[in-house]
């Protein structure tokens, strides 16, 4: 049995204004700084009160939906808007996802969101108390996730560091050239490091280890499929360069999908253990695919796939490293748009330790990007509960109380 819903517009639900201009920001301040899709930066300034929704107001991004559970800066690229008469802000934050704004926007050339149409569009909204008890609901799936997300950057600061530790301080060298055990490091470990460096083209670099090249480490690269990304499923995923530009893991439930002939399929598919490279649009970046997929990978992404499979660790956080994008900056080719190629890339030099102290290394990581991965299957899962719950609650179709014993058994 469905509850009570009263019909209404937005302009009865929400106060809106207009963000303003963004103040000076950086990544150690405490207040974020929200544009049109979301967290743009960080201020000592803020415009709007924890609880504020924010509603993209021009551009690609017109439209989109945003909450701040903290004091923040709204700048002038999205439109504020708080909840008036007793309502939800987080419930009404959810509602508005399933209103689709950006069918609304204005303007052949740039779209626009603004305040008169958005207060004119029409929504049905159940009373106050069910709509906390929703948001409860929505809220706690969108918790766990926030949850996985935080649990994943912290595994991954951890292998960056243990990487930048061994291979770009050679802090365990170090400690043996001063009569000292390496720390965080067991006794067998530490003996397949040298106490000694050695010169090279790169500097000064452990004994024994060796500069060789990108190309050198993996089979002949090969660029990617070129297709239209689809939302339905009418072929394998289609990894693309927004895939794989924004975290340290690739959240497969966002990937889109392509059509592709058998033939095709088998050229281009994804196998664990393949790593990819960003050619263009935000070139440099890379990923190391950590599970089977079935999925092929797009044209501005080039395969660089490890000779030794003990090797893709080691590249997926080399390609993190700090002497990694001083190459990827210093050798972009491109007058209006940067670009790397499959033979830029190859060429890259970096440090190569044996392949005993390789292997330690990825079993060290294979622990902690496992658990990155089983956090992201999560998360998809929570995600797709949360976007199937989301509707269904907000109708009335379903019953909150059944909605409470699904979220018990997650």
């Amino acid at each position: 049995m469905k509850s009570e819903r009263m019909t209404t517009t937005l302009g009865s639900l929400l106060s809106l204004s207009n963000g303003k201009t963004s103040p000076e920001r950086s990544n150690d301040l405490p207040y974020p700084v929200y544009g049109g899709n979301g967290v743009i930066g960080f201020s000592n300034e803020t415009n709007s009160n924890p609880g504020t929704i924010i509603i993209g107001r021009v551009g690609s991004y017109c439209g989109s939906v945003h909450f701040s559970n903290s004091s923040c800066w709204v700048t002038d690229n999205a439109i504020r808007a708080k909840a008036m008469n007793g309502n939800d802000p987080r419930f009404l934050f959810y509602m508005l996802q399933t209103l689709h704004l950006n069918n609304y926007r204005a303007g052949s050339g740039q779209p626009l969101l603004n305040q008169t149409i958005l207060s004119q569009i029409s929504a049905t909204i159940p009373v106050p108390f069910e709509q906390r008890r929703i948001a409860h609901i929505l809220g706690t799936l969108d918790e766990k996730i926030e949850l996985n997300r935080q649990m994943n950057e912290t595994l991954e600061a951890i292998a960056r560091a243990i990487f930048k530790s061994w291979f770009v301080n050679f802090d365990p060298l170090k400690a043996k050239m001063e009569g000292q055990k390496p720390i965080g490091m067991d006794t067998e470990t530490a003996a397949l490091f040298p106490s000694v460096f050695q010169d090279s083209l790169l500097g000064k670099i452990p004994e024994g280890w060796k500069v060789r090249t990108l190309g050198d480490l993996s089979h002949k690269p090969q660029y990617g499929y070129t297709a239209s990304a689809r939302d339905e499923s009418v072929g394998p995923k289609f990894l693309r360069i927004t895939d794989i530009n924004k975290r340290a893991w690739i959240d497969w439930n966002s990937v889109p999908y392509c059509e592709i002939t058998d033939k095709d399929f088998e050229k281009y598919r994804l196998r664990k253990g393949d790593v990819l490279i960003a050619r263009m649009a935000d070139p440099g970046h890379g990923v190391l695919i950590e599970e089977d997929q079935e999925a092929v990978f797009a044209s501005y992404l080039i395969r660089f796939c490890p000779i030794h499979s003990e090797y893709a660790r080691f590249l997926q956080y080399w390609l993190r490293s700090d002497s990694y994008w001083k190459l990827v900056k210093g050798r972009e080719i491109g007058t209006t748009r940067a670009s790397l190629n499959a033979k830029t890339l190859s060429g890259f030099p970096l440090v190569i330790p044996p392949l005993d102290i390789v292997e330690v290394f990825a079993n060290q990581v294979n622990n902690l990007r496992d658990r990155v991965v089983a956090n992201t299957s999560e998360t998809e899962s929570l995600t797709n509960l949360r976007d199937t719950l989301l509707p269904k609650l907000l109708s009335g179709e379903i019953r909150i109380d059944d909605a409470a014993e699904i979220l018990e058994g997650t």
